[in-house]
Protein backbone atom coordinates (compact mmCIF):
# COMPACT_ATOMS: atom_id res chain seq x y z
CA UNK A 1 0.00 0.00 0.00
CA UNK A 2 2.55 2.51 0.83
CA UNK A 3 4.68 1.62 -2.41
CA UNK A 4 1.26 2.14 -4.26
CA UNK A 5 0.80 5.76 -2.68
CA UNK A 6 4.44 6.80 -3.46
CA UNK A 7 4.12 6.06 -7.41
CA UNK A 8 0.86 7.25 -7.40
CA UNK A 9 1.15 10.80 -5.45
CA UNK A 10 4.78 11.57 -6.30
CA UNK A 11 3.92 10.93 -10.13
CA UNK A 12 0.90 13.45 -9.68
CA UNK A 13 3.55 15.64 -7.94
CA UNK A 14 5.69 15.48 -10.17
CA UNK A 15 3.59 16.83 -13.02
CA UNK A 16 2.01 19.55 -11.32
CA UNK A 17 5.32 20.73 -9.95
CA UNK A 18 6.90 20.47 -13.14
CA UNK A 19 6.54 24.58 -13.92
CA UNK A 20 8.30 25.17 -10.89
CA UNK A 21 10.98 23.07 -11.97
CA UNK A 22 11.00 24.74 -15.49
CA UNK A 23 11.19 28.14 -13.52
CA UNK A 24 13.65 27.19 -11.02
CA UNK A 25 15.87 25.18 -14.26
CA UNK A 26 16.01 28.39 -15.73
CA UNK A 27 17.25 30.81 -13.04
CA UNK A 28 19.68 28.30 -11.93
CA UNK A 29 21.05 28.26 -15.63
CA UNK A 30 21.35 32.28 -16.29
CA UNK A 31 22.36 33.32 -12.46
CA UNK A 32 25.63 30.70 -13.05
CA UNK A 33 27.65 28.36 -14.76
CA UNK A 34 27.17 24.70 -14.73
CA UNK A 35 24.41 21.93 -14.33
CA UNK A 36 20.67 22.64 -13.55
CA UNK A 37 20.80 19.62 -11.24
CA UNK A 38 22.73 17.80 -8.85
CA UNK A 39 23.33 14.35 -8.28
CA UNK A 40 25.03 13.11 -5.11
CA UNK A 41 25.43 9.73 -3.17
CA UNK A 42 22.81 8.97 -0.36
CA UNK A 43 22.64 5.61 1.59
CA UNK A 44 19.41 3.82 1.17
CA UNK A 45 17.27 0.69 2.26
CA UNK A 46 19.80 -2.35 2.73
CA UNK A 47 22.76 0.45 2.60
CA UNK A 48 22.64 0.37 -1.14
CA UNK A 49 24.24 3.95 -2.14
CA UNK A 50 22.07 6.02 -4.72
CA UNK A 51 22.40 9.52 -6.42
CA UNK A 52 19.90 11.40 -4.65
CA UNK A 53 18.61 14.27 -7.21
CA UNK A 54 17.79 17.84 -6.26
CA UNK A 55 17.85 21.31 -8.14
CA UNK A 56 21.85 22.43 -7.75
CA UNK A 57 21.94 25.48 -5.28
CA UNK A 58 25.65 25.53 -4.74
CA UNK A 59 28.59 26.21 -6.99
CA UNK A 60 30.26 23.91 -9.26
CA UNK A 61 32.53 21.71 -7.46
CA UNK A 62 31.40 22.78 -4.46
CA UNK A 63 31.58 19.12 -2.95
CA UNK A 64 35.37 18.98 -3.01
CA UNK A 65 35.42 22.61 -1.30
CA UNK A 66 33.63 22.31 2.05
CA UNK A 67 31.99 19.54 4.29
CA UNK A 68 29.06 17.67 3.27
CA UNK A 69 26.83 19.98 5.25
CA UNK A 70 25.73 23.31 4.72
CA UNK A 71 25.37 26.22 7.21
CA UNK A 72 23.02 28.86 6.79
CA UNK A 73 25.45 31.63 5.45
CA UNK A 74 27.67 29.12 3.40
CA UNK A 75 29.51 31.23 0.46
CA UNK A 76 29.41 28.00 -1.55
CA UNK A 77 25.11 28.88 -1.78
CA UNK A 78 24.24 30.83 -4.83
CA UNK A 79 21.84 33.82 -4.68
CA UNK A 80 18.81 31.51 -6.09
CA UNK A 81 20.47 28.45 -4.42
CA UNK A 82 19.10 30.56 -1.70
CA UNK A 83 15.26 30.97 -2.12
CA UNK A 84 15.38 27.33 -3.80
CA UNK A 85 17.12 26.51 -0.30
CA UNK A 86 14.26 28.41 1.81
CA UNK A 87 11.31 27.03 -0.26
CA UNK A 88 12.14 23.45 -0.08
CA UNK A 89 11.84 23.68 -4.23
CA UNK A 90 15.22 22.08 -4.72
CA UNK A 91 13.95 18.92 -2.78
CA UNK A 92 10.83 18.59 -5.85
CA UNK A 93 13.34 16.39 -7.97
CA UNK A 94 13.47 13.50 -5.64
CA UNK A 95 10.14 12.66 -6.75
CA UNK A 96 11.92 11.15 -9.10
CA UNK A 97 13.86 8.90 -6.67
CA UNK A 98 11.06 7.95 -4.89
CA UNK A 99 9.56 6.63 -8.54
CA UNK A 100 12.33 4.88 -8.64
CA UNK A 101 12.06 3.17 -5.86
CA UNK A 102 15.29 4.56 -4.05
CA UNK A 103 13.03 6.52 -1.70
CA UNK A 104 9.76 7.32 -0.38
CA UNK A 105 7.72 10.06 0.24
CA UNK A 106 7.61 9.39 4.21
CA UNK A 107 10.71 7.78 6.29
CA UNK A 108 14.39 8.54 7.96
CA UNK A 109 15.78 11.07 5.94
CA UNK A 110 19.09 9.56 3.61
CA UNK A 111 22.72 10.24 4.68
CA UNK A 112 25.79 11.04 2.61
CA UNK A 113 28.06 7.89 2.85
CA UNK A 114 30.54 9.16 5.20
CA UNK A 115 27.81 10.07 8.00
CA UNK A 116 26.40 6.40 7.81
CA UNK A 117 29.99 5.11 8.51
CA UNK A 118 29.51 6.47 12.21
CA UNK A 119 26.31 5.17 12.84
CA UNK A 120 26.74 2.18 15.63
CA UNK A 121 26.28 -1.53 14.67
CA UNK A 122 23.65 -1.88 16.87
CA UNK A 123 21.44 1.36 15.40
CA UNK A 124 21.56 0.77 12.09
CA UNK A 125 18.02 -0.15 11.71
CA UNK A 126 16.59 3.35 9.93
CA UNK A 127 18.26 1.59 7.03
CA UNK A 128 16.01 -1.20 6.31
CA UNK A 129 13.44 1.03 4.76
CA UNK A 130 13.55 3.61 1.73
CA UNK A 131 14.56 6.42 2.95
CA UNK A 132 12.43 9.63 2.86
CA UNK A 133 11.88 12.84 0.87
CA UNK A 134 10.59 14.16 4.69
CA UNK A 135 10.15 12.36 7.86
CA UNK A 136 10.11 13.24 11.54
CA UNK A 137 13.64 14.04 11.79
CA UNK A 138 13.33 16.29 8.34
CA UNK A 139 9.96 18.26 10.39
CA UNK A 140 12.48 18.92 13.54
CA UNK A 141 15.65 19.90 11.52
CA UNK A 142 13.76 21.70 8.63
CA UNK A 143 15.97 24.74 10.05
CA UNK A 144 19.23 22.90 10.41
CA UNK A 145 21.39 25.32 8.35
CA UNK A 146 20.70 27.93 10.89
CA UNK A 147 21.73 25.23 13.62
CA UNK A 148 25.08 24.68 11.76
CA UNK A 149 26.21 28.31 12.24
CA UNK A 150 29.82 27.99 13.87
CA UNK A 151 33.38 27.74 13.47
CA UNK A 152 33.05 23.78 12.87
CA UNK A 153 29.57 23.10 10.85
CA UNK A 154 30.59 19.08 10.10
CA UNK A 155 31.26 18.52 14.00
CA UNK A 156 28.31 19.86 14.97
CA UNK A 157 26.88 18.21 12.72
CA UNK A 158 28.09 14.83 13.65
CA UNK A 159 28.21 15.52 17.58
CA UNK A 160 24.84 17.43 18.21
CA UNK A 161 22.40 16.92 15.54
CA UNK A 162 23.26 12.87 13.41
CA UNK A 163 22.67 11.39 16.79
CA UNK A 164 19.20 13.42 17.36
CA UNK A 165 18.10 12.51 13.69
CA UNK A 166 19.23 9.15 14.24
CA UNK A 167 17.13 8.52 17.53
CA UNK A 168 14.04 9.86 14.98
CA UNK A 169 14.41 7.65 12.33
CA UNK A 170 14.79 4.64 14.45
CA UNK A 171 11.83 5.37 16.13
CA UNK A 172 10.00 5.72 13.01
CA UNK A 173 11.12 3.22 11.89
CA UNK A 174 9.63 1.14 14.77
CA UNK A 175 6.16 2.91 15.05
CA UNK A 176 5.68 3.98 11.50
CA UNK A 177 1.77 3.44 10.30
CA UNK A 178 -0.02 4.98 7.05
CA UNK A 179 -2.06 7.35 8.67
CA UNK A 180 1.06 8.86 10.76
CA UNK A 181 2.52 9.19 7.09
CA UNK A 182 -0.15 11.11 6.16
CA UNK A 183 0.27 13.38 9.38
CA UNK A 184 3.50 13.97 8.46
CA UNK A 185 2.61 14.84 5.06
CA UNK A 186 0.54 17.80 6.25
CA UNK A 187 2.83 18.89 8.50
CA UNK A 188 5.47 18.97 6.04
CA UNK A 189 2.99 20.47 3.17
CA UNK A 190 2.47 23.27 5.97
CA UNK A 191 5.60 24.01 7.22
CA UNK A 192 6.99 24.72 4.00
CA UNK A 193 4.33 26.85 3.35
CA UNK A 194 4.60 29.16 5.85
CA UNK A 195 8.31 28.47 6.09
CA UNK A 196 9.51 31.36 3.90
CA UNK A 197 7.29 33.72 5.82
CA UNK A 198 8.67 32.62 8.86
CA UNK A 199 12.62 33.06 7.44
CA UNK A 200 11.57 36.30 6.80
CA UNK A 201 10.74 37.50 10.42
CA UNK A 202 14.11 36.11 11.63
CA UNK A 203 16.12 38.01 9.08
CA UNK A 204 14.43 40.99 9.94
CA UNK A 205 14.07 40.34 13.92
Amino acid sequence: MKRTFDVAVSGLSLMLTSPVIAAAAIAIKVSSRGPVFYKGPRVGRDEKVFQIYKLRTMTVGADSLGPAVTSARDGRVTTVGRFLRLTKADELPQLLNVLRGEMSLVGPRPEHPRYVERYPADQRDSLTVRPGMTGPSSLAFIDEEEMLEGPDPEATYVDRILPRKLALDREYVRTATFSGDLRILARTAALVVLRPFAGRGRRSG
